[in-house]
């Protein structure tokens, strides 16, 4: 089978602190020319413009027709850069990319529209753009209006629309064209929740009819459930190719596993956080499923680890925890005094206590905690705000058009039934 997209040995290099003008308008005419003595000022003197970065590094890979392929990463790793190569808004430095279809680029933010025209307008120049007839347009227009939902802003200039809106029409535009090939960049965070679950939606209805696309986001859930094949890249470079599970799956090992701060030690007792009575060892967080390295999904139980060395003997000493979601705000606090076995006073020594946190509790997102070391169950003696955090990552499969984070701090697995009543 032929494959649709092929790119073979892409390079792309830019000048840093260097300005291209795609087009020459008064406004920056003027900006060129107070920017020409302060480059050549930066220039004498060691500035940047003599420096390169090399965005894409010798990419090759082919795909094929009705394939949904994913492309990951971190910020900075090329992403974005790839899709303006496919796109052919910007040229490679070395390589070739042939494309056996019809490519409808959904970008960054007003792509494609001229501002000066009104959405109508603009929806008739994307279809002419994209080489379709004034009646295909047509026949597609009021599906592209009901899904923007901009129908009374329609004859306004898209210049005056917000960001929400241009991101509504550009969207409809992109994906009720009909191209055999739609690039789809991480633009849809732009949205509200209800928008961005409708283009998800529709991006599933894309694939399903056997139309070729590739996904940029960082939204994992959506990129394993809409993709059948990822391409990993870092430093402009692949780093994996191969089913979305898999690559997902080997991503996140390394982006939240045990290399994102998961774990701070102290080895010696001098210097280490606390006091007289108590200073801590260790403190880590673990998945439950046997590799310290794994990413902890919704489902995984994980534990979180206190060591800490008790100094004085016959103390009664218990661990509290808070923790807290990435917006600050407190998901739950435990403490270990409520185990009726640990009442004991402690002798001299380093003591280990495990919070064992079970699947499906927790809704996804960082979250940090707050060690606290309690005396005699009421006086809190020494409390120490810890650096350590852990991802909760989603990994479900749903057959639902929603593939984004559900509202609220946990999101536990509750049964349900349902029965009929009037038999």
């Amino acid at each position: 089978m032929k494959p649709i997209v092929r790119a073979e040995g892409l390079w792309k290099e830019y000048r840093l602190g260097m300005f291209e003008a795609a087009y020459g308008t008064l406004r920056e005419t003027i900006a060129n020319a107070v920017r020409s003595p302060l480059k050549k000022f930066r220039s004498q003197n060691g500035g940047m413009n003599g420096e390169t970065l090399w965005a894409l590094k010798n990419l090759s890979f082919i795909v094929d027709p009705s394939e949904v392929i994913g492309i990951i990463g971190r910020n900075g790793a090329g992403k974005s850069t790839l899709l303006k190569v496919l796109s052919r808004i910007t040229e490679p430095t070395r390589g070739r990319v042939e494309l056996y279809g019809r490519v409808a680029s959904l970008l960054e933010v007003g792509t494609g529209f001229h501002p000066e025209l009104t959405g109508r307008e603009n929806i008739y120049l994307n279809g002419a753009i994209l080489g379709m007839r004034r009646t295909e347009i047509q026949r597609k227009f009021d599906e592209i209006v009901a899904f923007s939902d901009l129908e009374k802003f329609l004859d306004t200039p898209v210049k005056r629309y917000s960001s929400g809106m241009y991101m509504r029409l550009a969207f409809a535009v992109a994906s009720h064209l009909e191209p055999e090939i739609l690039l789809v960049d991480e633009v849809l965070a732009v949205g509200d929740a209800a928008f961005q679950k409708k283009c998800l939606g529709k991006m599933g209805d894309v694939a399903k009819e056997g139309r070729t696309v590739i996904f940029v986001s960082h939204n994992m859930l959506a990129v394993q459930s809409l993709c059948q094949r990822v391409l990993w890249l870092e430093h402009g470079e692949i780093v994996e190719n191969g089913p979305a599970g898999t690559v997902v799956s080997n991503y996140l090992n390394k982006s939240f596993g045990g290399t994102t701060g998961s774990e701070a030690v102290w080895p010696e007792v001098e210097g280490a956080p606390g006091n007289d009575t108590v200073r801590l060892h260790a403190i880590r967080v673990r998945s439950d499923e046997g590799d310290a390295a794994a990413p902890v999904t919704m489902k995984t139980p994980f534990s979180i680890e206190i060591e800490y060395w008790n100094l004085k003997p016959d103390v009664q000493l218990h661990i509290t925890l808070h923790v807290y979601t990435e917006h600050e705000i407190m998901a739950f606090t435990t403490g270990s005094g409520r185990d009726s076995a640990s009442d004991r006073p402690l002798p001299m020594g380093l003591f280990r206590s495990v919070c064992h946190v079970p699947g499906g509790l927790l809704n996804t997102g960082r979250h940090r905690f707050n060690v606290l070391v309690v005396k005699n169950k009421s006086n809190v003696i020494f409390k120490y705000e810890s650096r350590v955090s852990f991802e909760i990552v989603d990994l479900d499969e749903r057959n639902l058009s929603w593939y984004g984070r559900e509202p609220g701090v946990v999101q536990p697995v509750l049964q349900w039934t349902t029965e009929q009543l009037d038999v």
